[in-house]
């Protein structure tokens, strides 16, 4: 699917007819807004599975959004980005909004995301760990879910806290 992600990031260079498409494609389920076909289909598999469809779908529409000149290279994970925001923000509601994402069924999945994708808008996303992720949302181990907390935690670790809590201890 890389060449999914390079192929959206190829035709934004040359119109930007297709972004605003992919964009409005998020107002609508994934998958049913027409004029987003002729940027989504010829990168379907011939038989593909509904969630696979909707995957594809969501991802352009949320890649649409994120857009921005010049992005840069060094791309983050979805979840490294969510735990890059709340460190550098030190927004408290960035992990609950983070785990309301891994808790999402397939119907609330494009609302949140999309909600998440905005929040992240000064971060570089990589697209193609996000559609593989997506492809991957409904199964069974949710694998998913499990791989990006991983990520998420991870992250939160290794970074400087921006805010140090107090750690006095008192005596008796």
């Amino acid at each position: 699917m890389t060449g999914f992600i390079t192929w959206l990031e190829h035709i934004s260079t040359r119109t930007t007819k297709a972004r605003a498409e992919l964009r409005r494609s998020l107002a609508f389920p994934p998958g049913t807004y027409i004029p987003a076909y002729p940027y989504v289909e010829p990168f379907l598999r011939s038989d593909p599975s509904p969630w696979e469809r909707n995957a594809l779908y969501l991802t352009a529409g949320l890649w649409a959004m994120h857009w921005r000149p010049g992005q840069q290279p060094g791309r983050l994970s979805f979840a490294k980005a969510c735990a890059t925001h709340q460190t550098l923000s030190g927004s408290a509601s960035t992990e609950h909004r983070f785990l309301t994402v891994l808790d999402a069924d397939a119907d609330q999945l494009p609302h949140r995301l999309q909600q998440m994708i905005a929040i992240l808008k000064p971060y570089p996303l990589d697209f193609v760990l996000l559609l593989h992720g997506l492809q991957h949302w409904n199964a069974e181990d949710r694998v998913t879910q499990q791989t990006w907390a991983h990520e998420f935690y991870q992250q939160l670790r290794t970074q400087p806290l921006t805010t140090t809590p107090s750690t006095k201890e008192t005596t008796a």
